[in-house]
């Protein structure tokens, strides 16, 4: 998988469990008197629908290339000391992290804020695709970015 690691930053898609304390340890400073880490996470449901598990796809260069454009544009909005953002590829079962996003600032309330505008904005432009394997054997492809689903039946 794809790794971009510059000092002071880490873009990193895998097909690996995300390593949650090495992204924390990747954002550490002594400069920073917050951080925060955020997990985007396999839920069971989705309104009423049973998850079954993800899948995740995309065209790595060009996720990459987007995850670190939105990195350089946090770092404009607020005082970020350090920043991390990866995102897990291939097939998850329930529970797994599907991606991790840490920021480290000097307080919190600016750690929160571009950690939230960090996750809500790679789920709208990032080109990383999402299918939904639901419990009753349908699927359905999930991107904020393409305005409605689309299901998908008999897709294994």
């Amino acid at each position: 998988m794809g790794l971009l690691d510059i000092i002071g930053l880490m873009i990193r898609l895998t097909d690996k469990l995300i390593d949650t304390d090495e992204v924390l340890r990747s954002v550490a400073s002594a400069q920073a008197g917050a951080a925060v880490l955020f997990l985007g996470t396999t839920r069971q449901f989705t309104g009423e629908r049973q998850t079954a598990s993800l899948d995740y796809e995309c065209y790595p260069e060009m996720a990459e290339k987007k995850m670190a454009e939105l990195e350089a544009e946090a770092r404009r909005r607020w005082p970020i000391v350090e920043c991390a953002i990866v995102h897990r590829l291939g097939h998850l079962p329930l529970g797994e992290a599907s991606v991790a996003i840490a920021v480290s600032t000097a307080h919190r309330g600016d750690a929160f804020a571009a950690a939230q505008w960090l996750i809500d904005t790679l789920k709208e432009v990032v080109p990383i695709w999402k299918r939904e394997n639901w419990s009753d054997g349908t699927t359905e492809w999930v991107h904020p970015g393409l305005g409605e689903q689309r299901p998908i039946t008999n897709d294994k």
